[in-house]
């Protein structure tokens, strides 16, 4: 079934979802492309083996993509290239405060799941973890044995893999192992980034508050980047249909007490786990 479902493209990888902020670094970022070199520009992101989300929205920022690297410094030495290659400048706007994080979906229900937020501090990881993450982040080989099969490419015995692999679910550095889906395949086929420019002594509240909310996917909040893009606080919002994810924005900016600007995804260009090692 699982060969099947990915065949078709239903399902991204079988594996584990790193929590973020936790190993290594991260962001989202956003350049404007030319309408006319749109996909031109896209293929050069994608080729990054940094970028893992990859995704043209709605608005005269119009290329948004994800970028993971080992550090700091690897990630800023990644959106410096990806400047210099694509001539577009691009706003990083890393992850400060996760409210709702880890998309899923309840497949019968058609809403989606919360996952609890464990509150692990980042921390460095050793020579061995790093092989193992490296083997891990683009998932599970569909093999009778997976664990071995991991410690295999990982350099590790298979009792050492699922132990090593318990211990990070125990401790928050996994927060969920299991199916990882492509959203548009299963139906859900309208996705928009909400957000707003909120007083930072407000952020908080109204963040745990709309991410609680029926409909909301994720919800965290990220440095601005000013004076091109002056909004912290952001919420995805996934259905089966604009119709159906435009009264939720509405609901939304109805709680938060300000309009939302609200950047509906056209098309994906990359999606895939992120690589860190």
């Amino acid at each position: 079934t699982l060969r099947r479902l990915q065949a078709r493209g239903a399902i991204s990888r079988v594996g584990a979802v790193l929590a973020p902020r936790r190993i290594g670094a991260s962001t989202l970022a956003a350049l404007a492309a030319p309408a006319a070199e749109i996909e031109r520009i896209a293929a050069l992101v994608s080729a990054r083996p940094e970028v893992n989300h990859n995704y043209q929205r709605e608005h005269s920022y119009n290329l948004w993509f994800v970028a993971t690297a080992a550090d700091p410094a690897t990630l800023a030495a990644a959106l410096a290239a990806i400047e210099a290659e694509t001539g577009c400048a691009v706003i990083s706007l890393p992850l400060e405060q996760e409210y709702h994080i880890d998309l899923g979906f309840d497949l019968k229900s058609a809403h989606k799941n919360h996952a609890g937020l464990p509150g692990t501090p980042v921390r460095a990881t050793d020579p061995v973890e790093r092989q193992l993450i490296a083997a891990l982040q683009s998932g599970l080989e569909l093999v009778p044995r997976p664990f071995a099969r991991l410690g295999e490419r990982a350099g590790l015995g298979e009792d050492e893999v699922l132990g090593r692999l318990a211990g990070w679910l125990d401790e928050g550095l996994i927060k969920r192992f299991g199916v990882v889906v492509r959203h548009h395949e299963l139906g859900y086929r309208a996705n928009a980034m909400v957000v707003f420019d909120l007083p930072d002594a407000e952020v908080d509240r109204i963040g745990l508050q709309l991410a609680a909310e029926p409909g909301v996917t994720l919800c965290y909040r990220r440095t601005r980047s000013l004076p091109e893009w002056p909004y912290n606080l952001y919420c995805m919002v996934h259905g089966r249909s604009r119709e159906e994810v435009q009264p939720v924005i509405e609901h939304l900016s109805r709680l938060a007490g300000l309009p939302a600007q609200a950047l509906f995804s056209t098309r994906r260009f990359k999606q895939c786990g992120a690589r860190y090692f």
